[in-house]
Formats: structure tokens, C-alpha cells, sequence
């Protein structure tokens, strides 16, 4: 079994091929352009690329041929906003960032989902050729209470296909809690028990509508499994994202973005930890990953093959990455520093550290 690693940039996107322990550039596409965020479809070997081009909008493109060779599809958008809508409603009705792709299950072939900015969760049943607004969430009165963390407006960055049934979904919004679908989005129950928020008035920390969860993964083996990385730090559910329990010690931080749970062992996750709130650069320039092989009741601080403090790079939440063994990680910086592990995090080796800033890493196997 080989693999290749797709890394999503500010300035293109870069696909490198595994031969044994070593690692190639085999593919580059798009140079010049951010692209946000890249899925490699397992079901149907297309590749599937999202591009913010700013003034030029939002494209996705898709490969069938491994990046070979590009097709433009057409981007999610956002129906008009009706003359009689809520006034309350302050968040405009059109697509600002595609921020992540995710396939639908093995047995929906075809069925994709995408988490937008400014909020907005799309379906599509035809590989990309066609989207529609999943409007049963973003019809919800709650979604008035979203806000944006770090953009201007909230945005679904996460979006879990539950492996037993590719109808049940967990959806993270920053900020706009967990909702929970068992039905492929007909209906929506948000779910942050456990959760609290530091930021807000101490009579609305618990508002499952206002939480931040920064990422939201599911182990594949367990799904019941999941794992959480929050503004206000590190959660863990052992029930589907029902309910969660604050993991109150990581290491030298438990706030950061990025988290990945192993495929086969739901207590076993990787973090990268870092200063909060707007600081957001490794605690004391230390560049470290954190891993727990307990389900949070213990971490180990890891650094071997990382660069020395001072070190300020920081991972996004879609820049951390697991294959589907578990044994191989990737992630990648907002200073453009590319690393991997064959260890399991135990030590790490530079593919590169010059590339443009990293939005996203995504392993693909190849048989």
C-alpha cells in the first residue's frame, strides 16, 4: 500500500507520493491560487479541490485522474435573501469561503456535503454537478445566535458521517455548537452538554447555540468516539457527540484548532496546542504535538524532528491529518512548514519548510 498527501495552500495545491518511508512532490495545480481545502473522495478516486479566488469568488474543481487533469464544477450558492426575512437575520446570504468537503458514506454513492462561510451546510447527490442549501438547519431560529470566531460570520467547518449509517451527521459551526442529524438533514438537534464557553456572560457559557467547537473528528472503527478541540479546549464524547467531558490538562496548552483521532483506537488523539485567545502561537515559541493513548486521562508532549524555540508555527484545524491505518501523520503551518511521522507522532521528519502558508492536509491511499 502507497499514499499520497494532498496539502491545500495559500498559493496552490501540492500532492506528494510515498515510497516507502520517502516522500515526492508528484503533483502541483493551481499555483497563485489559496486553495482552502481538498478531498480525495476514497468511493470514487476524484479529487475534489475548493479555491477562494477573493474578488473572483469562490470555484471548486474536481480530477478524476489523480490531479492530472482539473474540471470546474459548480460552487455552492445561496438562494436570494427573501424580501421578508427576519431582520434579525444579519448574515448575508451568499457564499464567502467553501471551508470543507466530505463524501457522503459507502453506500451513497455520489452524495457530498460541504460546510460553508457564512453558515450554510450544502448537499449534493450527483458528485459536485449540482448543490442545494440544506435549509431544515439553516432555517433553524437558533442560527440567529451564530457569530464568527475568527471570520466576520460563522461557518461549518466539520461535518461527521456516521460510518454505521450514512444518514446520522454531526456538523461543527464556530461558533454555533454541534448539530446532530439521524435522518441525512430532514431535522437538527444541537448538542454541546458538557460544553462551556469563557468568552460569554456566565449566565450563557453553557448556550449550546454560542459554543466553538474549532474542529470536530469521529474514529471510523468506533464512532461512538469523538473528539473535540474547542475555543475553551480539548472535549471528548463516548456517545456520538450527545454529551462531552472537558479534558481539563494537555500538556503545555489545551486550546489550539487541530485535532485527529486514530481509525482504530477511539482513545487515541493528537492535538497541537497553542496560546489563546488572540495570541495563537505555540506556548512559549515550543512547537510541540499532543497525544493521548487513554482517552484524555494522560498526554505525551512531542517534539523529536520538530524545529527548536523558538518556533511560532501554528496548524489550522484542517492542517492535521491520520491515515487510515493510524500510523502515518501529517500536518502543516501557517508559515509553511510541511511534516510527517511514521510513528505515530513519536518523531517527525520535514518534507519541506518552504512552502506557502498550509490550509489543509489530506492523506489518500492508493492500492
Amino acid at each position: 500500500m502507497s499514499g499520497r498527501l494532498w496539502v491545500s495552500t495559500r498559493k496552490g495545491l501540492f500532492g506528494f507520493q510515498r515510497d516507502g518511508s520517502q516522500w515526492r512532490v508528484c503533483q502541483t495545480a493551481f499555483i497563485g491560487d489559496p486553495v482552502v481545502f481538498t478531498l480525495p473522495d476514497p468511493r470514487s478516486g476524484r479529487l475534489y479541490a475548493a479555491l477562494n479566488l477573493g474578488h473572483f469568488g469562490v470555484k471548486l474543481h474536481a480530477s478524476p485522474d489523480g490531479g492530472r487533469s482539473w474540471e470546474e464544477l459548480p460552487a455552492p450558492a445561496y438562494p436570494s435573501k427573501p424580501e421578508d426575512a427576519d431582520s434579525e437575520d444579519k448574515v448575508p446570504w451568499k457564499l464567502e469561503l467553501l471551508w470543507c468537503l466530505e463524501s457522503g458514506g459507502h453506500d451513497r454513492p455520489g452524495r457530498l456535503w460541504a460546510g460553508t462561510i457564512p453558515g450554510g451546510l450544502f448537499r449534493s447527490d450527483d458528485d459536485g454537478a449540482s448543490w442545494h442549501l440544506v435549509r431544515s438547519l439553516w432555517d433553524r431560529p437558533e442560527r440567529r445566535k451564530w457569530f464568527g470566531g475568527g471570520y466576520d460570520h460563522p461557518g461549518i467547518h466539520s461535518v461527521c458521517v456516521d460510518p454505521r449509517d450514512s444518514d446520522r451527521l454531526l456538523v461543527g459551526v464556530s461558533c454555533g455548537g454541534n448539530w446532530i442529524s439521524r435522518d441525512a438533514g430532514r431535522s437538527w438537534q444541537c448538542r454541546t452538554d458538557g460544553m462551556y464557553a469563557e468568552y460569554m456572560p456566565p449566565e450563557n457559557r453553557e448556550d449550546p447555540d454560542i459554543q466553538d467547537p474549532h474542529r470536530v473528528v469521529q474514529c471510523p472503527s468506533n464512532p461512538d468516539g469523538m473528539w473535540v478541540q474547542h475555543h475553551n479546549g480539548i472535549f471528548r464524547s463516548r456517545d456520538s457527540g450527545h454529551s462531552w467531558t472537558s479534558i481539563r490538562e494537555a500538556g503545555p496548552s489545551t486550546f489550539g484548532f487541530a485535532v485527529a483521532v486514530h481509525p482504530h483506537d477511539a482513545d487515541t488523539a493528537w492535538f497541537v496546542p497553542a496560546v489563546k485567545d488572540e495570541c495563537r502561537v505555540p506556548v512559549e515559541g515550543r512547537f510541540v504535538v499532543t497525544r493521548t493513548r487513554d482517552g484524555g486521562s494522560s498526554f505525551q508532549v512531542l517534539q523529536q524532528g520538530l524545529p527548536p524555540a523558538p518556533a511560532y508555527h501554528l496548524v489550522y484545524r484542517h492542517a492535521l491529518d491520520v491515515d487510515s491505518q493510524g500510523q502515518w501523520l501529517a500536518m502543516g503551518s501557517t508559515t509553511g512548514g510541511l511534516w510527517v511521522s511514521a510513528d505515530q507522532g513519536d518523531s517527525w521528519t520535514a518534507l519541506s519548510t518552504h512552502l506557502p502558508p498550509v490550509y489543509a492536509v489530506r492523506f489518500q491511499e492508493q492500492s
